[in-house]
């Protein structure tokens, strides 16, 4: 059984917990830090975007189109469904010669609150650009567009591109393949929220394909040099990987690129910390996103990138946050366990 990592409390008594597993490892292999059982295959889900982007940039396809930093930060991202990030998916589209008719990544309500109510205000409804994945699905249509050319053939050969034997499937899986180490055919599959394939790799492997996606050791020259261009877009343009509110902005908005990371469904986080050359990979058993896995990772940064006191004070808003009431009334925290805080000293 996997320790726990995270405890709730109501006043000062414990009310629950939560367990999971971190595995911390650096661009070589060597295992840093672990935790729990960093061996049982796990879904990334959205955690591994910056894998998945690594192609975009690496086949050129990025170069040919011209797309900017908050194109290529939107690539990476979980959007909130915003203005921001609904006009930049579609900026990328129209570089490609295509749509939103093209992205096969389904439609759902914009997570910003205000934006999904401004949008209902307006009579309007959701389309696939408010979608948190548009903007990674832009990015491999603009893939797409760069292996199939421009022609009239274009929107054939982009039809159906979330199966796992698409061509453009195909070279995101290889890039997965090589930046974890694991092998795809042997990896248990399933279908992502967003349509695409998702390939459960232990936490070791992708704590590895951080590490190397931070220190550009161990990846092929061409996906070293996207993995740093990846890195550089979103810490110039923090706001497109999240939006306003959410953890993975605010915390790169602050820290820059000392930092990377990316939130996956049912309590999945990775990181890079390029300074250390180390890459982080968590997984809270029970899947709690919104509380738990912010906490654990939150701990993780407080023990190994150096902060000053604002930073460390900043920082403290996630590894401890409080818990208040509908009236504003605290009334308990969230904080990281005495075993975690001992395993990451």
């Amino acid at each position: 059984m996997n320790p726990l990592l995270v405890e709730v409390l109501r006043g000062s008594s414990v009310e629950s917990f939560h367990r999971g597993a971190i595995a911390i490892v650096d661009a070589d292999g060597a295992l840093h830090t672990a935790i729990g059982d960093i061996e049982r295959p796990v879904f990334p889900r959205s955690a591994v975007k910056v894998l998945q982007a690594l192609p975009l940039v690496a086949s050129g396809a990025a170069d040919e189109l011209g797309l900017t930093d908050a194109e290529l930060a939107l690539a990476c991202a979980s959007h909130g469904g915003e203005p921001i990030h609904t006009q930049t998916a579609a900026a990328m589209l129209a570089k490609a010669g295509l749509d939103a008719g093209c992205l096969e990544c389904g439609a759902h309500w914009p997570y910003h609150e205000a934006s999904m109510r401004a949008l209902a205000a307006a009579g309007g409804e959701p389309t696939p650009l408010h979608n948190n994945c548009s903007g990674k699905h832009a990015g491999f249509l603009c893939l797409a567009c760069t292996m199939a050319g421009r022609g009239a053939d274009l929107r054939r050969f982009v039809r159906g591109y979330v199966a796992p034997d698409h061509p453009v499937m195909r070279e995101v899986g290889a890039a997965l393949e090589a930046a974890t180490g694991a092998q795809l055919a042997t990896a248990p599959r399933g279908t992502d929220g967003c349509s695409i394939p998702t390939y459960a790799f232990p936490l070791r492997a992708l704590a590895l394909a951080f590490a190397r996606v931070g220190a550009g050791v161990g990846l092929a020259p061409d996906h070293a040099r996207a993995a740093a261009r990846l890195r550089r877009a979103v810490a110039r343009e923090p706001l497109l990987v999240a939006g306003h509110g959410r953890m993975d902005t605010r915390v790169m908005e602050r820290l820059g690129e000392r930092v990377f990371m990316k939130v996956g469904a049912e309590g999945m986080y990775c990181a890079a910390l390029p300074v250390h050359g180390l890459g982080v990979a968590i997984k809270i058993d029970d899947g709690n996103n919104a509380r738990a896995a912010e906490v654990a990772i939150a701990a993780v940064i407080e023990a190994h990138v150096a902060l000053d006191d604002g930073e460390r004070d900043f920082m403290r808003g996630f590894s401890a946050p409080p818990l208040r009431n509908w009236r504003a009334i605290e009334v308990g925290a969230l904080r990281a366990s005495a075993a975690l805080r001992d395993a990451l000293r």
